[in-house]
């Protein structure tokens, strides 16, 4: 029997191990062996089968990637195919997928609204040509603002984008007229991300070279503040470290279900599972992927079972990434702990600090701990 409470309720995420180019900052997997995609999703089929009695009910389908836009419109129609055959999908789920602007095409918009889907989220990163060059990407400024239009006029019920912020080369200046575009623009969500250079990507590698530097501490704090109080002014809610949201009900439901510590299932090379006890992944590996469902094998790397410990962090951790905070009362209940006595010293710490603020069954995190939210949950 499905819950009301979405945030109740597990969520399905597919990765669509798919990109017609490498972004040489990005270090999600994937893939430009692009002739692999009917054999990827035959094994995805297969994959799906492995979990359709623990997992039926989805109230939330997240399609990412990679590129999931790569997929042409038979492949898409495969695709959702697959989903409705193996599980249930809640009347009022919602269904998102990412695009990247170079893939807009009114025909697969319309397809993509008849197979569902009421929600985009769309790549953009900047719209500032020198941005999008250093960063890699196969569309330009002109093409993000013709996808978006072409989003629009699809009439999607949510419609979302990717920004990307403290990219060198980039001033204070430069990321606020994206700002003041996208305020103008029938969005009602906000991703605002700070690029993170990971050690095993071309543009890690050129970080450590000392081809360029990244904006100093003091810096990336201005650009986080200054976006959030920008984005407020706008009329959205900072409801997490990186996302903004016109009202609650644009808020991204399955994003929501990560940072609630709600079940997740997730399909797809690298994809990460967890059942509420246990967090298992998929083989970063497209030809091991590949393989093993070709044997009959779930294709799974390995699995990790937590610990009370473990989870407590957990649930800190992610609660302090959010603007509604961790709650007090689930936190003892699901832990039989009193955190506000055995925390009493350090939180009364954090709220000097103005870091925290304790207020109606909640440890909220203000703006300058938001900040700071992956060091909060070390209490």
């Amino acid at each position: 029997m499905e819950l009301q409470d979405h945030r109740l309720n597990p969520g399905l995420y597919i990765h669509i191990p798919f990109c017609k180019t490498k972004c040489p900052y990005c270090n999600f997997y994937s893939t430009t062996d692009l002739y692999l995609k009917e054999r990827f999703l035959q094994a995805l089929a297969v994959e799906m089968t492995f979990y359709r009695e623990a997992f039926p009910f989805f109230d939330t389908l997240y399609i990412g990637g990679g590129t999931p836009s790569v997929l042409n419109g038979k492949e898409f129609a495969t695709l959702f195919r697959h989903i409705h055959d193996h599980f249930s999908l809640s009347p009022e789920a919602e269904i998102t997928v990412e695009i990247n602007p170079a893939d807009h095409d009114a025909d697969m918009l319309s397809l993509l609204r008849n197979l569902g889907v009421n929600r985009l989220n769309i790549g953009i990163q900047s719209f500032d040509d020198a941005i999008l060059t250093f960063l890699g990407r196969r569309h330009n400024a002109r093409e993000a603002r013709e996808a978006l239009a072409q989003a629009c006029r699809a009439g999607f019920a949510h419609l979302g984008l990717d920004l990307i912020y403290g990219v060198p080369g980039q001033d204070m200046a430069s990321w606020m007229a994206d700002l003041q575009y996208v305020k103008d623009l029938p969005v009602d969500h906000v991703s605002c991300y700070q690029l993170s250079l990971e050690h095993d990507t071309p543009l890690g590698s050129r970080f450590r070279n000392g081809d360029f530097a990244l904006p100093v501490e003091r810096m990336q704090l201005e650009f986080f503040k200054k976006t959030s109080a920008f984005l407020r002014e706008a009329g959205f809610l900072h409801y997490e470290v990186s996302n903004f949201a016109r009202g609650t009900g644009a808020m991204a439901r399955h994003n929501q279900k990560y940072w609630h510590h709600t079940p997740y299932l997730g399909l797809g090379p690298a994809a990460h599972s967890f059942n509420g006890r246990k967090r298992w992944w998929n083989h970063r590996n497209l030809e091991s992927y590949l393989d093993d469902l070709g044997k009959g094998i779930a294709p799974v790397e390995d699995e990790e079972r937590l610990l009370p410990e473990q989870l407590r962090l957990e649930m800190l951790f992610l609660g302090f990434r959010t603007a509604a905070g961790v709650d007090i009362d689930a936190f003892n209940r699901k832990f039989k702990r009193d955190l506000l006595k055995e925390k009493a010293v350090m939180l009364k710490h954090l709220q000097q600090e103005g870091l925290v603020v304790i207020e109606n069954g909640y440890i909220r995190p203000t703006l300058n701990g938001m900040a700071l939210a992956d060091q909060l949950a070390l209490i």
